[in-house]
Formats: C-alpha cells, sequence, structure tokens
C-alpha cells in the first residue's frame, strides 16, 4: 500500500523496503516444517510466500515452483479460489492463454460468481494476449463486484 492507501502491485513494490530479516526468519521457519513433512494448508500459502519475497525482483519470481505448490495445496485442499490463483501461476509459467483457459474451465462451473478476482484475472490474461475489447469487458465486471473501495479505485 502506498502512505494514502492505495494499492502497489507486487512488480512494482520496492523490495529494498521489504524487512529481509524477517523474510529469512519465516523462510527458515516454512524450509523446516516442509523438510519435516509437515506440509499442511498454511505450510504450503507459507512456502508460495517465501518465493515471492525471496525473489530479487518479480521478474526473478520462482513461478514454476509456485505453480507447482499451488497444485500441491490444490489437491490437498481443494478450493476454486486456489484453483484461480493456480491458473494465474501457470499462466505465469506456460502463458497467458493456458491460464485463461484454466479461468475460463472455473468461470464455466459458476462457482466463483461474484468474485471480483475471477473476471479481474480473467481480464488480465486476456489484455495480455491482446484481446484489448474482452478485457475491458471483464474489467468492468469485476467492478461491479468489487466491494473494497481501494480494490475498486485500483
Amino acid at each position: 500500500m502506498t502512505p494514502g492507501g492505495e494499492i502497489v502491485l507486487l512488480e512494482e513494490q520496492d523490495r529494498s523496503r521489504w524487512d529481509s530479516g524477517r523474510i529469512e526468519e519465516g523462510s527458515a521457519l516454512v524450509e523446516s516444517v516442509l523438510r519435516e513433512g509437515r506440509a499442511g494448508y498454511y505450510a504450503l500459502q507459507a512456502a508460495i510466500a517465501a518465493l515471492h519475497s525471496r525473489a530479487a525482483s518479480a521478474a526473478a519470481t520462482d513461478w514454476p515452483q509456485i505453480a507447482a505448490l499451488y497444485g500441491v495445496l490444490l489437491r490437498l485442499h481443494p478450493s476454486p479460489v486456489i484453483e484461480l490463483n493456480h491458473a494465474v501461476a501457470v499462466a505465469m509459467v506456460d502463458g497467458p492463454a493456458q491460464g485463461l483457459r484454466r479461468v475460463l474451465a472455473l468461470e464455466a462451473r459458476g462457482v466463483l460468481r461474484g468474485y471480483h478476482l475471477l473476471p479481474a484475472a480473467k481480464a488480465d490474461l486476456l489484455r495480455r494476449l491482446g484481446k484489448h475489447a474482452a478485457a475491458a469487458e471483464c474489467y468492468a465486471q469485476a467492478l461491479g463486484w468489487v466491494t473494497h473501495e481501494v480494490e475498486r479505485r485500483f
């Protein structure tokens, strides 16, 4: 968040401002839990967060590992939101068309109707594919579903 309370995308954040000591401490705890074979719901989420936080830049993010962890999380704790996150991670690894294919399948099931991040993710993937008119429609749908004012402004 900016000092004014606006969202700053992960790829736009100044990582030099992050608390590297806490990141290392958290990463060590996650690695310890995973080595012990106790990879439960929260440990897997923490492992994903650790991969994001330990990357020197957004471009250096280990998306294949994040996609793999979301795949494990999805198998252990099936959820439409985890499935959406997995689709986004797959898009980062295999390209927006592959991610969009997964988002469309999720959308067709209707399980995230009203969840603004579904059309927002779909819009971003369409935008990345150069399908701007379709992306604009999805962004409009996301705006219609969002309830948090900060997210609406973003």
